[in-house]
């Protein structure tokens, strides 16, 4: 162990151009696999049917959100989904707008399509990281607390339109994978 002993002194952002030369690998990357102080632990599910299918069980690690927290829910669906969604979550965005906008096809009706009702924060969770159908990612527009955050409020509308209780307390339903987020693919 020579080197642990005797190790040569580099400056942590020094230029290491020349360590490939003396035999030394170093790429400065951190390890697949590690995860910075304060991060969630990676998103461990894959965007193929299996991931979509597994992502019912994908439990929304958020407590409930309290009235501040439900409001800037609200305003990010409305920055971020609206535009197709909706602001009355019915499929009926500005870029539709009942079939005279941009957009030929309608987006997922997220109050009003039982399949859509049916989906788990887990699912919706999923959708809003990969997407589906026509609707893209959201990844790197919304953080991982943000899409939790979303998803919260969506199941919150959706327990109110279906005359229930409207803090998202109905968030444990694990049955309707089926169906999706994104728009549908059928053009009027």
């Amino acid at each position: 162990m020579p080197d642990m002993k005797n190790s040569r002194a580099y400056e942590t952002y020094a230029d290491h151009a020349n360590l490939a030369a003396e035999g030394v690998f170093y790429n400065n990357r951190p390890v697949v696999g590690t995860v910075s102080r304060g991060e969630e632990l990676p998103y461990h599910l894959k965007n193929d049917s299996a991931g979509y299918a597994q992502s019912a069980g994908v439990a929304d690690p958020l407590p409930r959100l309290n009235g501040a927290e439900l409001q800037e829910a609200e305003r990010l669906y409305l920055i971020n989904c609206a535009i197709c969604h909706g602001p009355a979550l019915d499929g009926n965005g500005p870029l539709y707008k009942g079939g005279n906008g941009p957009f030929a096809a309608k987006p997922a009706n997220l109050v009003g399509d039982p399949k859509i009702v049916a989906l788990p924060e887990g699912t919706l969770y999923h959708v809003m990281t990969f997407g589906k159908n026509l609707m893209g990612s959201y990844a790197s527009q919304l953080s991982r607390k943000q899409r939790w955050m979303v998803a919260q409020y969506v199941k919150s509308k959706q327990g109110g339109a279906a005359g229930s209780d409207s803090s998202g307390a109905d968030s444990t339903a694990k049955a309707g994978t089926g169906g999706g987020m994104g728009t549908s693919a059928t053009a009027k």
